[in-house]
């Protein structure tokens, strides 16, 4: 007895070196590099640089140097302020559009899986109608009605990440709604609220938070490539898909203008991808040891 509970000591210890181990140096990496992205990105007004709109025609498309870091673009704006300034309007799109999904999407899910009968079936009816509804067709009916907006970008990818987040909600909620803490608090007469509130929404708030992450990396490329064609941002406003698109007509005589926006979006999103992975993994139950 004495050596089965040395073991199980053993293992209970061993458990979170093992989480730890599973993180790996790219996760750290990913976390460093997010870290920095969103220091720059909030200190931007503080930070001894020009303005990203200030133009100078006869500094156009200059090469790196001590006073253009990342050289110029072709209208003669720093290119080093407008990648930090980009990255504001790129992460703010990008989260707080995850953010919209994660609300709408998360309650329709978690409503629709328990109580399920008509209310699912409407629920998931609706979805499966935005998911068929080409997103660009939507984009650019929105953009022509009511004009370009960071506030309208914002509140389309949202409505369009709704039925992701309501699906995990709801396939976390069915497997949750006949667990063993919910037949007992619906014994004891707990309201369908008190339920929700209390015994579902923490345990399915965790893959929601995994896919979050997730979801922010796919809204950052949305956000790029409307930008790219011209749906995203209204100018002077810069964002990592506008850069690109605007550095396309400079590929030949100066690449770099279109290279160091998609690096940093590709840097980013392959982060929020990575610490998404981690935390999915480390979350899900199937993962972990029995």
């Amino acid at each position: 007895m004495a050596t089965l509970e040395l073991t199980l000591d053993e293992d209970a210890t061993a458990q979170p070196a093992k989480r730890g181990r599973r993180l790996g140096l790219l996760f750290w990496m990913a976390v460093g590099w997010m870290i920095f992205m969103f220091a720059v990105a909030i200190l931007a007004p503080v930070l001894p640089l020009p303005s990203p709109t200030d133009m100078d025609m006869l500094e156009r498309r200059a090469p790196i140097s001590a006073e253009h870091w990342l050289g110029t673009d072709g209208l003669g704006r720093d290119e080093l302020s407008r990648l930090i300034y980009g990255a504001r309007i790129s992460l703010v799109v990008g989260i707080c559009a995850s953010v919209i999904g994660l609300i709408i999407g998360g309650a329709l899910g978690m409503l629709a899986g328990y109580f399920r009968g008509r209310f699912e079936t409407m629920v998931v009816g609706s979805m499966d109608v935005l998911l068929a509804f080409p997103p660009l067709i939507l984009a650019l009916a929105v953009t022509a009605f009511l004009g370009q907006s960071i506030f309208y970008l914002t509140c389309i990818l949202g409505v369009l990440s709704v039925p992701a987040f309501m699906r995990v909600a709801r396939a976390a909620t069915l497997t949750l709604a006949r667990r063993e803490f919910v037949i007992a608090a619906q014994a004891l007469g707990a309201t369908h609220a008190r339920i929700l509130l209390r015994e579902l929404l923490p345990n399915v708030m965790l893959p929601l938070l995994a896919f979050f992450l997730l979801g922010i990396a796919v809204l950052i490329v949305v956000e790029g490539a409307l930008s790219f064609l011209g749906l995203g941002v209204p100018p002077p406003i810069s964002s990592w898909g506008s850069m690109i698109g605007e550095g396309r007509e400079s590929l030949e005589i100066a690449p770099r203008l279109a290279f160091f926006p998609a690096i940093a979006m590709f840097l980013t999103v392959l982060s929020f991808n990575l610490i998404g992975d981690a935390l999915r993994a480390l979350t899900d139950p199937r993962q972990g040891a029995l």
